[in-house]
């Protein structure tokens, strides 16, 4: 394992090596790896391990998710900047700050109140304007921002809840 002490180099190397290795190819998603500082994402101690392609823990029993799993996921929803995208489990707002740059709006929601004061406040500090940050359970998704062109859901559930089902655009 190698770790690089500057988080500009490491993002880089991230973006341009690591996520190619894994299947990565869309530019915009790789560009959006390059713009969001993944170490602003975690906890202080775990930043010189924040471009690593691995999983690492947020606080409150969650982590933030591994890089290449989050690229994949990305790249699959082909994008284009115009959509709607609702996220279930924001986490530290990584993802949320990644979606950003993909698409036109983000509705991001998280179940721990401390989580999601987290995002919210690094998604400002970043200056993202396009993402919304609400506190509730994601199961029943954001009816009154419906429909989304696309739903990603971050946080485990036993199956596929019919609320969001109903709430993703057609051809979504």
């Amino acid at each position: 394992m190698v770790q690089y002490t500057h988080p500009e180099i490491a993002r880089k190397r991230l973006a341009d090596v690591i996520l190619p290795e894994s299947g990565i190819s869309d530019l915009k998603v790789l560009g959006a790896f390059r713009k969001i500082p993944r170490h602003l994402f975690v906890e202080e101690a775990l930043q010189l391990r924040a471009y690593e392609d691995k999983a690492l823990p947020i606080g409150h029993g969650q982590t933030i998710s591994q890089p290449s799993t989050i690229g994949l996921i990305l790249q699959s929803f082909h994008l284009t900047g115009k959509e709607r995208v609702l996220e279930i489990g924001s986490g530290s707002g990584y993802q949320s700050a990644l979606l950003s740059c993909l698409a036109e709006n983000v509705f991001t929601m998280e179940r721990i109140p401390a989580l999601a004061k987290l995002a919210w406040n690094r998604l400002d500090s970043l200056g993202i304007s396009n993402v919304a940050v609400r506190v509730g359970d994601g199961t029943y998704g954001w009816p009154d921002q419906a429909p989304f062109d696309a739903i990603l859901v971050s946080a485990g559930s036993p199956g596929i809840p019919d609320h969001l089902v109903k709430q993703l655009r057609i051809g979504g």
